[in-house]
């Protein structure tokens, strides 16, 4: 078990920053890699969704909710995957308050290695720069209290997005030299979004990269982008935290490898054995479930999740990704509650 002595009380940013390098903290960090925004939480700040996925200032006021009325040590700005697609040139369906804008899959940009470009006004484009915009705000107001989190979409996730699900995955079968160099050609764009994000005053990013436990094996995540997501930890020089979704159990050794400071792991997933395959080489951050726990349960059954990952010593401790638009602000208050009377049960003297 974790022991927290002789640690000096932490603001967020402090404690957030401190588990993903795997030092000494004073308590657990309650961190929302992915999205925590609700349409309660619209209602409450009037943020209403596509507007704040498209409005930095509507944008920074929504995400800002998860620490003032949420309690959580971090704020994640980007709500959606859609941003850096959108800036690349995929069409979005931006639906209304209580749906996620999605990008139109069936109507694919790319088809080929040629034709993947990055635009030349790629980071100024409105759904890239109102990230940048949105995550100074943010900065400016709660940077030295909470750690502020930015996304960049990983060329996998990017390859659904612009060649469409089914024919990415069907060339990643059957020729697989030109699915790494349609990568090797996507990843220009995460690492500019990324770095700008940085340069925006981003103290840590999520890096979503789809090779989802259902669609692919831990053997091509090692075929085909763990030598990537090293070099994204290499280039990005923040604090980055891998996200896949799905029972990625296979690949935890793998991506243990990156030098990534985290990966956000999903509830399919045990948090003791994913602790004991990751040995401490990279911060484990997650799970709590959504669709069944978040959503449907009540605030006890988030307790008994968040006290799950706790008794394994999982760094940092959170929903396992973007939750559900209908979530009730209730169970999401539950998880930083739950934390911090494990702590009191736990203290020592």
């Amino acid at each position: 078990m974790m022991v927290f002595q002789s640690v000096d009380p932490m603001n967020g940013k402090e404690r957030v920053l401190a588990a993903l390098n795997r030092e000494p903290v004073d308590r657990t960090p309650v961190c929302n890699p992915t999205s925590v925004a609700t349409v309660e939480l619209m209602d409450l700040v009037d943020a209403p969704f596509p507007e704040a996925n498209q409005q930095p200032e509507l944008m920074a006021r929504l995400a800002a909710t998860g620490y003032t009325e949420l309690g959580f040590d971090s704020i994640m700005p980007v709500f959606s995957i859609i941003q850096d697609s959108s800036a690349l040139g995929c069409k979005i369906q931006w639906e209304q308050k209580d749906n996620w804008p999605t990008v139109k899959m069936r109507e694919p940009i790319w088809e080929q290695p040629d034709d993947i470009q990055v635009p030349p006004d790629f980071l100024t484009h409105r759904d890239t720069r109102c990230v940048l915009e949105a995550i100074k705000i943010l900065k400016r107001e709660y940077g030295d209290e909470v750690a502020i989190i930015g996304k960049t979409m990983g060329p996998w996730s990017l390859g659904y997005h612009c060649f469409g699900v089914e024919p990415f995955l069907l060339m990643s079968l059957d020729d697989p030299g030109k699915t790494k160099l349609c990568l090797d050609r996507m990843k220009e764009a995460t690492i500019q979004f990324g770095i700008a994000q940085v340069e925006a005053g981003a103290d840590a990013i999520t890096l979503p990269d789809h090779a989802t436990g259902d669609l692919v094996s831990g053997e091509y995540y090692h075929r085909y982008l763990r030598d990537l997501h090293i070099e994204f930890a290499e280039r990005i020089r923040i604090p980055i935290i891998l996200h896949i979704c799905g029972k990625t159990e296979d690949r935890m050794e793998y991506i243990a490898q990156t030098g990534m400071a985290a990966f956000h792991y999903d509830s399919k997933n045990d948090p003791s054995e994913s602790m004991a395959i990751m040995q401490n080489r990279i911060s484990l951050v997650g799970n709590i479930n959504n669709p069944e726990t978040l959503f449907a349960k009540g605030p006890e059954v988030v307790r008994q999740e968040v006290n799950k990952n706790m008794d394994a010593s999982v760094h940092l401790v959170g929903p396992e990704c973007a939750i559900p638009l209908q979530t009730s602000i209730e169970n999401l208050k539950e998880i930083p509650l739950a934390v911090k009377e494990w702590h009191q049960d736990h203290k020592t003297n």
